[in-house]
């Protein structure tokens, strides 16, 4: 193969003061160096050590001398590898490709530059959440409710969500008195729970309560002291753990009352709820419920009546996010369960120097011993004088549901309303009730016990309670004995009665208005009380956080930027690997 050169001559010194030309031609064949006639003499160079530098478009060592052997005579022919214009044409389409990459290098660094700054906004961060922490310190027993919201919050109220009920072991803190250090002891184990659901940071700012309620009341009117010593032992005790404790203190009647119908109603989503639009808003059309609480000690009634509240003193205004109610609320201290069967049992109690009593509503063949001193030991049942305190009375049940039911009708004066209809019982200012009411805790845990809280007619419930009040001690022990073992199970029959007058006679619910009612301890998988209407008007005292802010920009525009940062990464990689391993030849 013949190829046409360009006609260069090229030197190179290979001795001292001597020069050799050669000459590239035409008729140089099987790629051979051909030495053509010089004007020179060519000097014989035994193994020179020179190498020879042949440029075409761009210089290139191709060959050492030493390689080809000695120097011949004039016209001999020398071999050489490939033609330079092949290893120049190489080192051109390098140079042309790595060109090309490196300007796409450029520009996919520019297109990253560029989205990655265009349409940069301010961003909200999600909000952070707080927690509260309310003890609800009952007559029969305490309970620990952990509470969490946002930290921006809704209309200057929070919107609470439950995070823990923690069961104090033990009885109800009033039933301390004589050793006060063990209420605060009993509260331990379940604020060491707390401790490991709350986050570290945030425990320190978090707003615990303990709030008493009726049994509280009864023991301040009893003996303040004590009453006093066992706020001091479990304020001692909280005041031990890293949290934001704000005191102890009695709820009034009112208060327990109007946070449990915050409760319900923020449960059922009356006062607020979350739209479609994913805004929280609230219900145009949605009417509020009504509460009814029994506990141990106390009853109350909360509602929002059809008209005026004609008695500013059962009148609660609230302002919960954003809107203004008004709400009727009245608390029957000594009407709670344990209270109103105590008083029941000393009103059987006919002759003071028996010391046997009668229970109609109690099962047959049920006995038991009390002292005079248990039995009167509140101020709802106020000893008679010249009682014997360590005296023991034995009580016998003779399951007389007849009896038993004119028995407990005598624990209220109906009579002082006379006829005007907007009073409940003895003597107290009630509008007649209004809407549907979600009746909890003794309502509930009686009626379900007797499967009673579904939403049965009230000749349904009658029947069954008296059914139920029939049925012999040794029976009732067969068919329940958990319940015997628990030590309340022959207290349901009077339990049942006192609830079904507190109802029909008392709050003066009818059989048009009866099925309105709703026997319920939970509503969106929390517990029905005050503890969590506390929290949420609480949180209309404590200040919202300012929401933390950061750049961002739309999806779409970062993740292209993220796609060129990543184009020219990859790129510049396979520019630098052609300028390592690509070899013009």
């Amino acid at each position: 193969m013949s190829v046409t050169f360009l006609a260069e001559t090229m030197r190179k010194r290979v001795g001292k003061g001597k020069i050799m030309y050669l000459s590239l031609t035409s008729n140089c064949k099987e790629q051979r160096l051909c030495a053509c006639p010089c004007p020179s003499t060519i000097t014989n160079v035994a193994q020179a050590e020179a190498s020879v530098q042949l440029s075409l478009y761009s210089p290139t060592v191709v060959r050492k001398f030493s390689s080809w052997g000695k120097w011949g005579q004039r016209g001999d022919r020398y071999h050489l590898g490939p033609f330079s214009w092949q290893v120049a044409m190489g080192s051109r389409r390098k140079a042309i490709a790595i060109g090309c990459l490196l300007a796409v290098v450029v520009l996919c660094g520019i297109a990253a530059l560029i989205l990655a700054v265009v349409d940069v906004k301010n961003v909200d961060l999600p909000p952070g959440t707080k927690y509260g922490m309310v003890f609800d310190a009952g007559s029969s027993h305490t309970t620990l409710y952990i509470y969490q919201w946002p930290a921006d919050k809704e209309n200057g109220t929070g919107i609470v969500s439950q995070v823990e009920a923690c069961s104090v072991q033990g009885p109800g803190i009033s039933s301390y008195a004589d050793d006060p250090a063990k209420a605060g002891a009993s509260l331990q184990p379940c604020l060491d729970k707390a401790m490991m659901i709350i986050p570290a940071a945030r425990q320190r700012e978090t707003p615990t309560y303990l709030g008493a309620t009726a049994g509280m009341r009864l023991l301040r009117e009893k003996n303040s002291t004590k009453a006093g010593q066992i706020f001091a032992e479990v304020s001692k005790t909280i005041q031990q753990y890293p949290v934001d404790f704000r005191g102890a203190r009695i709820l009034t009647g009112n208060e327990e009352g109007s946070f449990g119908w915050i409760t319900i109603n923020y449960l059922l989503e009356t006062l607020i709820k979350f739209s479609f639009a994913g805004e929280w808003i609230r219900p145009q059309a949605t009417e509020v419920v009504g509460a009814m609480d029994l506990g141990g000690a106390s009853t109350q009634i909360t509602f929002q009546p059809s008209g005026i509240i004609k008695d500013n003193s059962t009148e609660v205004l609230f302002r919960l996010y954003g809107t203004n109610y008004s709400v009727y609320t009245h608390s029957y201290l000594c009407y709670g369960q344990d209270q109103a069967l105590k008083m029941l049992l000393a009103a059987l109690r006919k002759d003071l120097t028996s010391q046997q009593i009668s229970h109609p509503c109690y099962p047959l063949g049920y006995q038991e011993n009390i002292t005079t001193a248990a039995l009167y030991d509140s101020p709802c049942v106020p000893a008679p004088a010249g009682h014997n305190p360590s005296q023991t009375l034995t009580v016998t049940g003779t399951g007389a549901p007849a009896e038993c039911r004119s028995a407990v009708q005598k624990l209220f004066n109906f009579t002082a309303c006379g006829a005007n209809r907007t009073c409940g019982f003895n003597g107290v200012y009630q509008p007649p009730v209004h809407g549907q009411f979600f009746a909890f805790s003794g309502f509930y845990y009686t009626f379900h016990f007797l499967n009673l809280s579904s939403g049965q007619p009230l000749n349904a419930i009658n029947a069954t309670i008296w059914d139920f009040c029939t049925r012999a001690w040794k029976e009732l022990e067969a068919s329940f004995p958990q319940e015997e073992r628990k030590g309340r199970l022959h207290n349901y029959c009077p339990a049942a009665f006192y609830i079904l007058t507190l109802l029909w006679e008392g709050y003066k619910f009818d059989t048009q208005t009866w099925s309105n009612i709703h026997f319920r301890q939970q509503a969106a998988n929390t517990d029905i009380g005050w503890a969590l209407g506390y929290v949420l008007n609480l949180t209309n005292m404590i200040p919202a956080e300012a929401l933390e802010q950061v750049k961002g920009q739309q999806a779409g525009l970062w993740a292209g930027a993220v796609l060129f940062i990543i184009l020219t990464i990859a790129v510049g990689l396979v520019a630098v690997l052609l300028q390592c391993f690509w070899s013009p030849t």
